[in-house]
C-alpha cells in the first residue's frame, strides 16, 4: 500500500483473519510490537500489559498497544492465531489486542509493517526489524514516531509516550476529543 499516509490506512488481520482496520484507532496512541511466544524477551508481555492498563486508566479512549505475533524469529512464535491468543491470556493477563500472526520483514511482510519501517528506519538507516518485541510508537495523527530496541523495556517507555499523549491533547488529535470534549484552554 504505497499510497498510505498514516498507520490508519492499514486492515492488517486480526486473529480470525478477518481485516482488523486500523482506521478504528485513530485519534489514539498506539504502541505496536512484533511479539512471540516463546523467546526470551516473552516476559515483556507483563510489561505491556502493565504499560497498557496504567495508561489506559490515565488517558481513556486515548491509548492501546497492538500485539502482532511473528515466527520469523528463531521460529519462536510456531502456534497457531489461536494457541498464541491463549498463551498471552493465560500467562500474562494480556487484555490489549493482539492480531494475527504475519511476517514483517521480508517480501512477505504485512504493507503496515513495511510502511512502520520506511517511517522510522532504525540504527544506521536499517529498515529491517532485528528481533522479537520491537517496539514503534504511533502518535494519535498516524506518524510513526519512536522506535526502539528489543531491549528496550515497555515500562521504560511510559514517559516518551505520556509526552506523547499530553501533545495530541494540546493539539486536539486525541480520539476523546474528536468525540466532542473541547480541548483544554491555553493561554497566548
Amino acid at each position: 500500500m504505497s499510497s498510505a499516509t498514516s498507520f490508519y490506512d492499514f486492515e492488517p488481520a486480526d486473529k480470525k483473519g478477518t481485516p482488523f482496520p486500523l482506521s478504528s484507532l485513530s485519534g489514539k496512541v498506539v504502541l505496536v510490537v512484533n511479539t512471540a511466544s516463546k523467546c526470551g524477551f516473552t516476559p515483556q508481555f507483563e510489561g505491556l500489559e502493565k504499560l497498557y492498563k496504567n495508561l489506559s486508566s490515565k488517558y481513556p479512549d486515548d491509548f492501546t498497544v497492538i500485539g502482532f505475533p511473528c515466527n520469523q524469529f528463531g521460529s519462536q512464535d510456531p502456534g497457531s492465531d489461536d494457541e498464541i491468543q491463549s498463551f498471552c491470556q493465560l500467562n500474562y493477563g494480556v487484555s490489549f489486542p493482539v492480531l494475527g500472526k504475519l511476517d514483517v520483514n521480508g517480501d512477505n511482510a504485512a504493507p503496515v509493517w513495511t510502511w512502520m519501517k520506511e517511517q522510522q528506519p532504525g540504527i544506521m538507516g536499517l529498515k529491517r526489524v532485528k528481533w522479537n518485541f520491537e517496539k514503534f510508537l504511533v502518535s494519535a495523527d498516524g506518524k510513526v514516531v519512536g522506535r526502539w530496541a528489543t531491549t528496550t523495556k515497555p515500562e521504560g517507555l511510559e514517559d516518551t509516550i505520556v509526552q506523547e499523549l499530553e501533545k495530541a491533547k494540546k493539539a486536539g488529535t486525541l480520539a476523546s476529543m474528536k468525540k466532542g470534549d473541547a480541548p483544554a484552554a491555553t493561554e497566548a
